[in-house]
């Protein structure tokens, strides 16, 4: 039970902010630590770049995929708050050198090892060494006591479990058609006369007709990624490609071991040939126990997480605004 000492004291602390400031500046409080609205604002702005990229054409639909985002980073940062919390609550100590180690670790990784591109970086970006000091030793802790109340031991998936799942989530697992497709890809010279691509297009298809593998000729003539193995673009799934439209339609119309015409577009043209065909079916559990167990494992691992978040709440004062 928070002592009344402790709930006097957050009062005091609420009445010295301004209403202005509460409304416009801060997110949460936690013990005696501010979420602000800057803070939340920059841990989401990569993602939300990647959001109005995604969504930029269906407005309702990018308000609501932002503020699930900023609700979840909101939760992040009061989860942070509450390990830190927990951290010199229960009397821990992080040395020193762990600090070093994953600071050496960071400029190693994302710095070339480069101390003076750090100090640089950090420059931009209005961050001082100190902070981005305490920004490892958090990390550290965070991850240290998150892996404490979430450890391997806690989580066990019985084989009746997996079992389960895969019989209740057919449809997760359901793989469409798929063919293993060929591609020669001639592309048409910049500023060539109209109809250059396609000339030598018909010429490869003529001597693929009189024999010659399309292996060969792709390796030879395309100009696609996949020259060096000979056009392989592995398994396409229908309805899962990036390919266009066009060359889906005409290479799933194709036999084993036939190939198309000369598919043409303006800026390139196309041969395709299929060595394979797999027809639609649900992936065998034996292909898939693996991840069906990943999945459970994180499903447990993130209740009892909640669970553990759950009980650090109840031991600190947290609002939100």
């Amino acid at each position: 039970m928070k002592s009344f000492g402790f709930i006097f004291a957050a009062v005091l602390f609420f009445a010295g902010f301004s209403r202005a400031a509460l409304v416009n500046g801060i997110i949460a409080i936690v013990n005696d630590t501010v979420i602000t609205a800057d803070q939340v604002d920059r841990g989401i702005l990569p993602f939300d770049e990647m959001l109005v990229r995604q969504y930029n054409n269906e407005p309702q639909v990018l308000e609501q995929k932002r503020q699930e985002l900023r609700t979840k980073q909101i939760e992040e940062l009061v989860n942070r708050q509450l390990i830190l919390a927990e951290f010199k609550r229960a009397g821990y100590n992080l040395p020193e050198s762990f600090i070093d180690d994953a600071v050496r670790d960071e400029i190693r990784k994302n710095f070339y090892g480069d101390r003076a591109k750090l100090t640089k970086t950090l420059q931009s970006e209005g961050m001082t060494y100190e902070a981005f000091r305490q920004q490892q030793r958090e990390k550290i802790i965070v991850g240290y006591l998150t892996r404490q109340a979430v450890s391997d031991q806690k989580i066990l998936i019985s084989p009746y479990k997996i079992e389960t799942y895969y019989k209740e989530h057919q449809d997760e697992f359901k793989l469409a058609d798929q063919i293993k497709l060929r591609m020669i890809v001639i592309n048409q010279p910049e500023g060539a006369k109209a109809g250059t691509a396609k000339k030598l297009a018909e010429e490869v298809l003529k001597k693929i007709d009189e024999g010659t593998s399309f292996a060969e000729m792709a390796t030879i003539y395309s100009e696609g990624a996949q020259r060096a193995q000979g056009g392989d673009r592995g398994w396409i799934e229908q309805g899962k490609t990036d390919l266009k439209k066009e060359l889906v339609d005409a290479a799933f119309l194709l036999k084993v071991g036939e190939h198309s015409k000369v598919i043409e577009f303006p800026e390139a043209c196309f041969l395709l040939q299929v060595d394979e065909v797999r027809l639609s079916h649900v992936r065998p559990l034996a292909e898939i126990r693996g991840e069906i167990e990943n999945t459970l494992e994180a499903q447990v691992a993130n209740r009892l997480k909640k669970k553990w978040f759950d009980r650090l709440k109840n031991k600190s004062f947290v609002r939100y605004f």
